[in-house]
């Protein structure tokens, strides 16, 4: 005589539904999407910006400098004065070439927007632009 399972066996089998490739799919998409993702730098100051008319659109992955009203030269939210600016500009076009974009209030001086500028070229920067009101 067999042995053959009775109705009574089977209704203590539990079926159960493996989620660990679920899980690790998750994982896996959350790192894609971390990795992925472009992180804007702003430079930490409010600035009025003057209007332009040929206002254009540029790149995400860029050097904010922001001139304030006062005459600070601010970078990532810092001070860095006139005399910083090469040596940021310079560190951050190392690895690859990134246009400088300028926020500078309407009433800056001239002779510092110019100095910005100057410092930024003489740093190795190919593009740098003023950042305007659209």
């Amino acid at each position: 005589m067999r042995n053959r399972p009775s109705l009574d066996d089977s209704d203590n089998q539990t079926d159960e539904l493996n989620i660990s490739p679920l899980i690790d799919m998750v994982f896996i998409l959350l790192i894609f999407f971390i990795v992925t993702t472009v992180f804007v730098e702003e430079t930490g100051v409010d600035v009025n910006k003057p209007q332009a008319a040929s206002a254009v659109d540029l790149e995400k992955n860029s050097i904010l400098i922001a001139i304030t009203d006062t005459g600070k030269v601010v970078y990532g939210g810092r001070e860095i004065g006139l005399s910083g600016v090469r040596s940021i500009v310079r560190r951050n076009t190392q690895r690859e070439m990134m246009p400088v974009i300028i926020q500078a209030d309407r009433n800056v001086p001239t002779h510092l927007l110019v100095g910005v500028i100057d410092e930024s070229k003489l740093a190795g920067a190919e593009s740098v632009s003023i950042s305007t009101e659209n």
